[in-house]
Parts: structure tokens; sequence; C-alpha cells
């Protein structure tokens, strides 16, 4: 295997790719333990373990040209399978989703389809999927299960998702991206939830910002193609990432596969890629969809409009145990009134929220959460205090969010100490 070069560069990456971990925009909501889920999946997105076989004999490349390489690549048409598997490290939650919720805020009505709700599925297990693009305009992923299986079709303005399990269909107008009803595009592929190698790479080189090492790790063989490794390390101490790896293909730049070690150690966190591809062009068939016979077909429209409905239901009834929230506009208060501030930069970087009315979690003690609930919530959270008071840390391999006893929450991809630290001098 011909040398490749790994000295360490800062901010190398392509030009636009700085800033915080992707996701930490998205506010965490009222449940935490379930919020930290989704971060984890916004953050770094989701993807398996796959088998090299033999290192290849390739030409040197430096990581400032592998990464150039990634950035130029131009790929439009491929297909194949994709393998995801992610272990964070959360308790399985079981039949306790229902605590967590307060009745009706997360009703999709009969939108069992909906892509913004089956494919945050992927956050957790090992999971197949069918992939294809011919395109920005078609795109199908098809979840694969033993007997049973979920494809999200997009094909020009239409956005179709077909649940075979329970019969379900959803629709989606692509206005061009403009508009309520023209989010097509938006549900191909929801936001945080990307679902090939390549987004997951994009994600995790937007934090190459000079506090990154970025290295050529040799090379592999994955899908039957070769492939340069690109490594990613985090400079500084106390992020919960102990470094990234992506195959990137040699002959077109193409990541293949990604994988996310923890800095704990372990089996990897996060490990995707395709087990098969074919640059060809897929058939057209691929990108059409026709509604089974008997199948129930639900509107985006329809299904925004019903959980919009459920949950206002919701927050009025919730009104009177928890005035604190006096205000909210359903689930989307949330967001903040008081907005959201980040704190550091890079790897390191902290969101801080701060929830309306500096509500508090929820407790057994208050009347707000069942004892089965509580339970959940103890299994992954640790009591903390300092000159900020006193709270709760609950944990992921990845992603960590600290909830204060006055309402504030620090989460991030770092340790415990550093969301203490953070909060301590927030003030």
């Amino acid at each position: 295997m011909a040398p490749n070069d790994s000295a360490g560069t800062n901010g190398t990456a392509a030009p636009g790719t700085t800033g915080a971990v992707a996701g930490r925009r998205k506010a965490v909501r009222y449940i935490v333990p379930v919020a930290v889920a989704g971060v984890a999946a916004a953050t770094i997105g989701l993807v398996p373990a796959l088998a090299s076989s033999g290192d290849p004999d390739l030409p040197k490349i430096t990581a400032q040209e592998l990464i150039e390489k990634i950035a130029a690549s131009d790929t439009q048409q491929l297909s194949g399978t994709v393998k995801i598997s992610t272990d964070l490290g959360i308790p399985s939650l079981g039949g306790l989703a229902g605590s967590f919720i307060p009745e009706g805020a997360g009703d999709k009505g009969s939108a069992s389809a909906d892509p913004q709700t089956k494919l945050t599925e992927l956050a957790s297990g090992t999971h197949t999927l069918r992939v294809a693009a011919d395109g920005p305009d078609k795109q199908r992923v098809s979840i694969l299960d033993k007997a049973s299986e979920y494809s999200l079709i997009h094909n020009g303005d239409q956005v179709w998702a077909y649940d075979s399990k329970s019969n379900a269909v959803y629709h989606a107008k692509d206005n061009g991206g403009q508009g309520k009803a023209g989010r097509g595009k938006e549900q191909a592929a929801p936001d945080g939830v990307p679902t090939t190698p390549k987004a997951l790479a994009e994600q995790a080189l937007k934090a190459a910002d000079g506090t990154t090492s970025v290295t050529v790790g040799g090379t592999a063989q994955v899908a039957g193609r070769d492939a340069y490794r690109l490594v990613i390390k985090p400079e500084q101490s106390g992020s919960t990432i102990g470094s990234i790896t992506v195959a990137v293909d040699a002959e077109n730049g193409t990541p293949l596969k990604f994988t996310l070690q923890p800095s704990s150690g372990g089996k990897a966190a996060i490990d995707a890629g395709f087990t098969s591809v074919d640059f060809k062009k897929p058939d057209a068939s691929s990108f059409s969809f026709t509604p089974p016979k008997g199948a129930k077909v639900t509107e985006a429209d329809e299904a925004e409009g019903h959980a919009k409905a459920e949950a206002g239901k919701a927050a009025e009834k919730a009104k009177g145990d928890l005035s604190a929230f006096e205000g909210m506009s359903g689930m989307d208060g949330m967001h903040g009134a008081n907005g959201m501030n980040v704190i550091g930069k890079g790897w390191n970087s902290i969101a801080e929220i701060k929830t309306p009315g500096g509500a508090a979690l929820p407790s057994k003690e208050s009347g707000d959460l069942p004892a089965e609930a509580q339970g959940f919530l103890d299994s992954v959270g640790d009591k903390v205090t300092g000159k900020f008071g006193s709270g709760t840390v609950f944990k992921t391999r990845l992603v960590n969010a600290l909830m204060t006893d006055d309402g504030r929450v620090y989460v991030g991809a770092v340790t415990k100490d550093a969301l203490v630290n953070a909060a301590n001098n927030a003030g």
C-alpha cells in the first residue's frame, strides 16, 4: 500500500463547512430524554458497520486533496443498499413513550406513514436501506424489515411515503420548497436524518473549523469499491466524539462509509455504509408510485392540521397544571420565547436553551410524571450541583443534556463536566 499523507490539518474542510456541530439549531423539547435521542440524530446523523476486504494500493493523496475530492463529487445517479447501525446507549423506551408526551401532542392522526415519524426509527438499532437517486428531483429510500417495507419516494413535485405493514400512504406536494404545502424536498429527507454516508460526511466536515485534526488513514475497499480513509478527530478535550472515519470512493469522491467512534471507546456509536452500490442511472420505475388498493391516504396538509389541533388541545389542557407554559402555541412554543444561545465552538459547542417561564423538569413528586416514566429518567440521568444550582444530566454515548431545576437546558456532544462548567459560567 502506498504511503498516504497523515499530517494533521486544521480548518481544512471545504469552503462553507464551518460552525457548530450540525443540528444544534433544533431546540430541545419539553421531554429531555426523548429530545436527547433526536438531537443525537440531528447532530451526527445516522449509519452501519461494514467489513472491508483488503487495503488497495492507491496513489498518494493528502488530507486537503481528499476533502476537495469529496467537495467536488457530483454524483447524481446511484442505487444500492446501505446498512445503518446506531448504538447511542439510550435505554429502550418500550411502552413508556406515551408517559412522556402530553395526550394528543404527538398524535399524527392517521398519518402513520409520515416520514418525520418513521425515519426517526433509524436513531437506534440496525437497519437495511435500499436507496436510489437520479438527480435532485428523483430519490427513493426504502427501509427493509423482515416482513414489511417502508418507502419514501420523491419524484418531481410529488412526495409519497408508504408503510406496507399498516397499508398507510402519506402524500405531499413539492411546490419548489415554498410555503407550508411546498415542503416536499424537506419531507423527502427530514432535517437531521441523513440516510447516506455522503450526507453524514458533509455534516461531520462542518465541524472542521480549526478545532479538528483531519488526516488520511490508509485505504479500504467498501462495497467492492477502492476507497481512501479520511480520519477526523477533535483536538479539543471534553468532546464525546473520539473520531470519525469516512471511506471515500477513490474514483469519484463519493463517501461510501461513515464510522463514528465515541471518546469513551467500545463499539462504534454510528457506523453506516454501502454494502452494494451502482453509479448507473436507476430504472425510472424506482421513482413511480401508485397507492395500493384499500390503502389509507393522508395528505400532508391534513396531517399537519390534525397534529396542530391536537397539540393545541393538549396545551390548553396543560395550562392549569403547568402555568409556566402559558402563552405557548402548541409544541412550537418550546422553540423558546428567550431563544437559544450557543456557548463555545467546534466540537465543544453547547446549546443553552431557556424553557418558557423557567419551567423545571417534570417529576413524580410534582404529579407531572408517572412512576414508570420517572424510573426511566432515573436510569439515564445523573443529579448534579454547582454554582448554577442543581439539575439532572441525561446521558447518551454521544450527546448529553443538562436540565437545571430553574428551567435551563444545556445540550451538546460533550462530557457531563463540560455541561456543568458551561452552566456555572453562564451566569
